[in-house]
């Protein structure tokens, strides 16, 4: 009996003294990665889904299965492959149609950090975080993310939790109530110059790391713009192990903190939210040309989340709904996103897509301009009245040129090629409908577009 006691606590003695170890293992074992490699973890466009379009707040683990799954079975051979959980994962009595409310329950652990709702998501349970569900979006090719507010959580700031490799640092140590988001005040402002400020961003970056987590959406972070959370934020995905695209979040960004926020993240909004709302589409149009300047692998000028397909199951504008856009208007959306290079995050509900939606994400030929395109140029604009946007592969000689009605009445619109410097041997092919123009020697090219609408072409001149 004594013998048996004594064995069972080697044993137990052992284990604890090995999981030890392979935790110190795994900790000295993170990769730093250099300055700048971040710019290599998305060379394209990231092109994905993101759960807040559809669900706003809500979204539960098998919805976010079936998009993972629809997505790996439809879409993932066309380049898609991030599957994102949006805002407030973290929440277990959330509901649509506003925040703030005055009993939220939230989940967090020890050290301040939030934890998925098990109500929402099962596969959390027993501290496991979002690793299973990362675990099953891998299984399926995909890659899997995260959307997270800047800042620390008030309830850790309240309860005076420790963080997590800074001893004797408390949560209310290193916050500040100013700055603090004026739409969701789960969080207080990180002050960075304080003891512990990185290690807090540390700690939960190093968490997302084991969880498997490919891409990261901050909030709050690009308007007004936080230039010293985004540092910080860099920083800790730097040490973490795991390459983590970051993406900030909403616009308008500054276009003064271009080279700023080049130099920190992958993809950074242009815009507010982009609803199904056509002035939310000639407003995109408007600001787009200043960014042109700055779309370069590695980091992209973002259009915001594709308004398309079936949105607000449970979102936050207006009821459950097919997009309000016509169709003339959803290619003009898809045509200015991808000319533009943006990164891609459809905001519909995959399972619900119609075959007219699917054939917007799935157009071969929109998608390589998308994906190798350069040299794009804001030929020409006029607000609210017409826009010329061109582009060029120069593997292949191509040439794109799109061009939009912006107006509420048709229009003519006319390019002059020779301007251009556009020396068309063959014919022009429509990217969208894959209609070829009869060859001859365009010297100015026109066409007339309804309301709203678009065409994209491409041209050969070698």
């Amino acid at each position: 009996m004594k013998l048996s006691l004594k064995l069972s606590l080697f044993i137990f003695t052992v284990a604890v003294l090995l999981a030890s170890c392979n935790a110190n293992r795994q900790k000295a074992e993170r990769t730093v990665f250099a300055d700048g490699e971040f710019k290599t973890w998305a060379e394209t466009p990231p092109m994905g889904w993101n759960s807040w379009d559809c669900y706003g707040p809500t979204v539960e683990e098998h919805e976010v299965k079936a998009n993972a799954d629809y997505m790996s079975e439809n879409l993932k051979q066309s380049g898609w492959e991030y599957v994102v959980v949006d805002i407030r994962w973290f929440v277990e009595n959330d509901k649509a149609g506003g925040y703030n409310q005055t009993d939220p329950r939230y989940v967090i652990d020890e050290y301040g950090r939030y934890q998925p709702a098990v109500n929402r998501f099962p596969s959390a349970a027993n501290n496991n975080g979002f690793k299973s569900l990362a675990d099953y979006v891998h299984s399926k090719g995909l890659k899997f993310g995260i959307h997270i507010m800047r800042g620390i959580p008030k309830v850790a700031v309240e309860k005076k939790l420790p963080v997590k490799g800074a001893e004797g640092v408390t949560a209310d140590m290193i916050y500040s109530t100013e700055r603090q988001c004026p739409w969701l005040r789960d969080n207080y402002t990180i002050t960075a110059d304080r003891a512990g400020a990185q290690e807090y961003y540390n700690s939960i970056f190093d968490m997302y790391a084991d969880w498997g987590v490919d891409v990261i959406k901050v909030d709050d972070l690009s308007q007004p713009y936080h230039k010293a959370e985004i540092e910080l934020i860099r920083k800790a995905i730097d040490r973490c192990g795991r390459p983590i695209v970051l993406s900030t979040s909403p616009g308008e960004t500054p276009v003064e903190e271009a080279v700023h926020v080049g130099n920190n993240a992958n993809m950074w909004r242009m815009v507010g939210d982009v609803w199904d709302k056509w002035d939310d589409v000639t407003h995109l149009v408007d600001v787009a040309g200043k960014w042109i300047p700055y779309i370069k692998p590695g980091t992209w000028p973002d259009c915001d989340m594709i308004p398309l397909g079936r949105i607000s199951i449970r979102g936050e504008r207006g009821a459950d709904r097919m997009t309000r856009l016509t169709e003339d208007e959803q290619y003009t959306l898809m045509t200015l996103f991808t000319i533009l290079r943006s990164p891609l995050m459809f905001g519909g509900d995959l399972p619900s897509n119609d075959g007219f939606t699917l054939s917007l994400l799935t157009n071969g030929e929109a998608l390589k301009m998308h994906r190798e395109s350069s040299d794009i140029r804001m030929y020409d604009y006029s607000e609210n009245e017409r826009a010329i946007i061109t582009s060029e592969n120069v593997n292949t000689g191509e040439k794109y040129l799109a061009i939009f009605n912006l107006s509420d009445k048709e229009k003519e619109i006319r390019v002059s090629l020779k301007e251009l410097r556009y020396n068309f041997k063959s014919g022009i092919t429509n990217l969208w409908t894959g209609e070829v123009l009869p060859q001859t020697n365009y010297t100015v090219f026109s066409q007339e577009l309804r309301p709203h609408a678009c065409k994209l072409y491409k041209y050969n001149t070698l």
